[in-house]
């Protein structure tokens, strides 16, 4: 069952955690950069659940890892905006970091191509 996967926990707790602290941006990037790194967080969300049910994972696991680089690159950017404090930036860089570490072990574990 897909609650039982670790990675999908680790973003679920991520979304839990971040989007409280989005919806505190200023008004002005609430519904631009704050929306994108929400929809990002979702669509990372929705895809370890497509990758967890498809026989062939490597184009799933390709885009999860493109989408966690550009959630990384926008989160920065939130931080260099001062639209989020550097602990709360630690906080979100780490937890996209392990996630990232869960991918690849889930790619190392299902083995040649990600078949399995």
């Amino acid at each position: 069952m897909i609650h039982d996967m670790v990675i999908y926990q680790k973003m679920y707790d991520l979304i839990l955690y971040a989007f409280p602290i989005v919806n505190r941006f200023p008004k002005s990037q609430r519904f631009v950069l704050g929306q994108e790194i929400q929809n990002l967080m979702i669509t990372i969300l929705r895809l370890i659940i497509q990758a967890n049910k498809e026989k062939n994972k490597s184009f799933t696991f390709f885009k999860i890892d493109v989408a966690l680089e550009e959630l990384r690159v926008l989160v920065r950017l939130a931080k260099d905006l001062k639209f989020i404090d550097v602990k709360k930036y630690g906080n979100i860089s780490e937890k996209i970091s392990e996630v990232g570490r869960l991918l690849g072990g889930w790619i190392k574990g299902v083995g040649d191509g990600g078949q399995g």
